[in-house]
């Protein structure tokens, strides 16, 4: 599909994630087969610039085009600020954060709560598709709560105001993350306007992408939640929408090459002293998917639920995740992960 002048390599996406999707976590993920990603927000209020949490959400060194900046707030001037200043940095995509739940984001009324004033979200796409010549984009939910979706009128306003794609999550601002995603609305969304739809909400295996793009019509599937720990999930969705066959599992080599990569990314962009902290929550995604891994059973047990039992994967995982925590040094989370991964075996599972 195309994104203005650009002609993206698939239709699944990395969702924009605060804390989540900084800059390695992005590129890991198009290298994996993701067709497209979107920085964690950044703040529009110009006095957050120049502090170090925000010029790291703004770095796209390296990235592939098209770079993608989303930016928060509920003030239009303001915005199309930010839109510039981004835009001056090298950004070539704006997004439109009006999809954000978290609290302390709708208390100022910007992210989801801006669904709940509709004249000034729609200010807010004019002021910021006028400010700058990239495509500008809007991820949003379906509405303030499930009895006041407004998601359709919405994007209709927001396409006439200039935006060159809508993304919606199919959950309400009062659902947060609870629930199960809803794919109606998408699908009247989709039918709606004319430029390009991207369904979001519990996308987290092929089968399921491929429902929700049969359901909706959507033009592609952003990725969010299901992608911590298990970023190969973009070439396994991409792969079988394209052939309707389903990859195999990574192998454990290429998990472990995968993991440190990403954590040596990691520490480059954050440094020796902040990057292990931030990285905890990284490597215990990982783990996660490792207890549902076979492969990484670390003992057989005759318990009536083996995975709790001494010796069990999750028993090992969260002693490793527990020591994860404590190390303080680059050097000393890789070690355990290495300790750990060289005593993970195929042949070894829990009954």
């Amino acid at each position: 599909m195309n994104l203005g002048p650009y002609r993206l390599p698939n239709n699944v996406f990395v969702a924009p994630m605060a804390g989540v999707t900084d800059r390695p976590f992005r590129q890991l993920c198009r290298r994996l087969g993701a067709g497209y990603a979107v920085s964690e927000m950044a703040a529009s209020n110009p006095r957050l610039w120049a502090t170090v949490k925000t010029s790291r959400r703004l770095n796209h060194d390296g990235e592939p085009a098209p770079k993608a900046v989303q930016i928060a707030g509920a003030d239009p001037s303001m915005m199309a600020e930010a839109a510039r200043f981004n835009v001056d940095r090298g950004a070539q995509v704006i997004d439109i954060n009006m999809g954000c739940p978290a609290k302390k984001v709708c208390d100022v009324a910007a992210g989801s709560a801006l669904m709940a004033e509709p004249a000034l979200a729609l200010a807010i796409v004019e002021a910021v598709a006028g400010a700058v010549d990239v495509p500008v984009t809007v991820k949003m939910r379906t509405g303030p709560t499930r009895e006041a979706r407004n998601a359709v009128s919405l994007a209709r306003d927001f396409e006439s105001a200039g935006a060159a794609m809508i993304t919606v999550h199919g959950r309400s601002r009062a659902d947060a993350f609870l629930g199960h995603a809803e794919y109606d609305t998408i699908a009247e969304v989709k039918r709606t306007v004319r430029v390009p739809v991207v369904a979001n909400g519990d996308v987290d295996s092929p089968a399921k992408a491929a429902l929700v793009l049969a359901r909706t019509g959507a033009d592609a599937v952003m990725i969010g939640r299901a992608a911590q720990g298990r970023p190969w999930v973009f070439r396994e969705v991409d792969h079988f929408l394209r052939t309707g066959e389903l990859l195999a599992p990574p192998s454990l080599d290429e998990i472990r090459q995968v993991l440190r990569g990403h954590l040596v990314d990691h520490y480059a962009f954050y440094g020796e002293h902040a990057g292990p902290r931030i990285a905890r929550k990284h490597i215990g995604w990982y783990i996660d998917g490792w207890c549902e891994d076979r492969r990484f059973g670390a003992a057989r047990t005759g318990a009536s639920d083996p995975t709790q039992a001494p010796g069990s994967a999750r028993d090992v995982a969260a002693r490793l995740r527990d020591a994860i925590n404590r190390a303080e040094r680059p050097e000393d989370q890789l070690a355990l992960l290495d300790d750990y991964l060289d005593h993970a075996d195929d042949r070894i599972t829990v009954h």
